[in-house]
């Protein structure tokens, strides 16, 4: 092995510690958001805010942005900035009303419904290895709501969480029609625009509250480190590792957030909703395979 290979590798490793840097951030949102004393969109809103500063700022220093390169994509990138806010608006109201272990594994059914779609969105063809995938995150699904009959869950956190979950999927699509547009940039641009929703919502929903000041550690952390830094890890990193290795690592940030809220929430899943969600994390993984 040469020295020019060496250090070929080097960089990779340093991209691949990136990415998994970010899912474990991410994993570890459900765990602060449960330490803020806001709603949940207000919440997104401060993180939006600060996140969206953070990285704007970055693409401003690197002076090269131009408005006549985003031109032709802009439509898809305001799209992915309103299915980013309201996705996190979801994902955190079912944050509350679920608990984060159930809510991130719904979540993830996002990427399995646009696999399902892909032939009409993309012209992607539905192997037979992804309709088993999807087949059986839906059994996982089913074990994991199993338990509404019994009055174990919330029905109006089931739905919000799958709420998410299809904000996720529009989201998928929207950044997957986004060509031209650096990683860096699109980042930016859509979590402007997720704040602008994100105000409009809280607007006319919630109102404004102040936060207590035990809130702010953890506003400043989500925002900071679990936006601003995660995205810009995730972005850089992703463009730069193989399709395959993102889809399968990205994997980490359900399990970390299960591991997460056990560890430090103290939730537990019953046997039937453990099995939902190895159902859900093995089933999403043969989707991204490949065949």
């Amino acid at each position: 092995m040469t020295a020019k290979d060496n250090k070929g590798n080097n960089s990779s490793g340093i991209f691949y510690v990136m990415y998994v840097l970010s899912m474990l951030l991410f994993g570890t949102n459900g765990y602060l958001v449960s330490h803020i004393s806001l709603q949940s969109s207000q919440i997104v809103l401060v993180r939006t805010l600060i996140g969206g500063i953070l990285l704007s700022a970055m693409v401003l220093l690197q002076n090269d942005f131009t408005f006549s390169r985003i031109k032709p994509e802009l439509r898809n990138l305001l799209a992915g900035g309103i299915a980013l806010g309201l996705n996190w608006v979801a994902l955190f109201a079912a944050y509350r009303m679920l608990n984060v272990s159930l809510a991130t594994l719904i979540y993830y059914a996002g990427p399995m419904l646009v696999l399902l779609f892909s032939p009409w969105l993309f012209r992607e063809a539905l192997t037979k290895r992804k309709l088993t995938a999807i087949i059986i995150v839906a059994v996982g699904l089913l074990c994991i709501t199993g338990s509404i009959a019994a009055g174990k869950l919330s029905m109006a956190g089931l739905v919000t969480a799958v709420g998410s979950a299809l904000f996720y999927a529009a989201l998928i699509v929207f950044n997957k029609r986004i060509k031209n547009t650096g990683g860096l940039q699109t980042a930016a641009i859509e979590l402007d625009v997720a704040f602008v929703v994100v105000l409009l919502y809280v607007l006319f929903t919630s109102g404004f509250s102040y936060p207590l000041a035990t809130d702010i550690p953890y506003l400043l952390t989500i925002g900071l480190l679990n936006t601003g830094l995660a995205y810009f890890l995730y972005f850089s990193s992703m463009q730069r590792l193989p399709a395959q290795s993102v889809a399968l690592i990205s994997y980490i940030d359900p399990v970390s957030a299960l591991l997460f809220s056990a560890w430090l929430l103290n939730e537990n899943m019953t046997l039937l909703q453990i099995a939902g969600a190895v159902f859900i994390i093995g089933g999403a993984i043969l989707g991204e395979l490949g065949d």
